[in-house]
């Protein structure tokens, strides 16, 4: 998990962040997580109280440690989300955290974090229409499971058809895709799925899970983009929603590699193209 603290210092070093545009949030308050979440499972969660069976299906070990860094990351994807209806653009420098259901966690994601960014911001009347664009390699089940009745919320999902969860769920938009797909093929089919969901919901906001696990060397993937390919995959999205006049969220999604400094970069390569898009549409 050393792959948070090397992005930072990543972008910081490519001087992409700074002290003026580096906002660090707070724990998320219990009736915002409560947008998404279920009561009894966030208590058991912070207690320490979950059952042996809901830690294996989590895949991760509790600890005061994870519940801190758990409780921040919705806010940061929050506030994430409310800093790109103000700029047009904004990156969260984590979350993504989609396998996350509303009583249980799963996939190593406790929280879902998209889906309580999506509830609030409609409670709240801050938008009227929502796009979550998923293109981690894994399917968004969680957050499409958590959205399935709210038609302002629109779940978009670009997977690999073969990979976790075995058991997917419905998301307004599915696009399963076969192992092995490379850049062309992958970026063809991205851009006629974003502009159908554009053109046919008309969001106000996008919420863009840019998951690095669609790398030809992932570990987890079963997807082959090369590096090249995810850039212009980012790029792609930015260019789109800010072209429409469409405010944009970024959170990074999965990604996962041994060479945690390589990963790092592999993650930084979405914040890098918002913050070359956010130079190129606001001058």
């Amino acid at each position: 998990m050393q792959k948070f603290r090397f992005l930072v210092e990543y972008l910081t070093h490519q001087s992409v962040i700074g002290e003026s545009n580096l906002i660090r949030p707070g724990k998320a308050r219990m009736d915002v997580l409560m947008q998404a979440h279920c009561s009894r499972y966030l208590e058991n969660f912070i207690q320490g109280q979950l059952t042996d069976k809901e830690l294996r299906r989590l895949g991760l070990p509790w600890s005061e440690g994870l519940v801190k860094r758990t409780l921040i990351s919705p806010s940061g994807t929050l506030l994430t989300a409310q800093l790109a209806l103000t700029n047009g653009v904004a990156c969260h420098l984590a979350g993504g955290t989609h396998h996350a259901h509303y009583d249980f966690g799963s996939g190593y994601c406790v929280l879902n974090d998209l889906a309580v960014a999506a509830k609030t911001l409609l409670a709240q009347a801050k938008v009227r229409s929502i796009l979550i664009l998923d293109c981690d390699v894994h399917q968004g089940d969680g957050t499409a499971a958590i959205l399935k009745d709210e038609p302002r919320a629109v779940t978009c999902s670009l997977h690999c058809e073969k990979n976790f969860p075995a058991r997917k769920q419905k998301s307004d938009i599915d696009v399963a895709l076969r192992p092995g797909v490379t850049d062309t093929e992958y970026l063809l089919t991205l851009e006629r799925e974003l502009s159908t969901a554009i053109d046919r919901y008309r969001p106000d906001l996008i919420i863009y899970d840019a998951g690095v696990d669609v790398y030809e060397g992932d570990p987890l993937g079963m997807l082959c983009l090369s590096l090249d390919g995810i850039r212009a995959r980012d790029a792609l999205v930015l260019e789109t929603a800010l072209s429409h006049g469409i405010a944009i969220a970024t959170v990074i999604g999965g990604g996962y590699d041994k060479d945690e400094q390589a990963l790092a970069k592999r993650h930084a390569i979405v914040v890098e193209e918002a913050h070359r898009c956010y130079l190129q549409f606001a001058s």
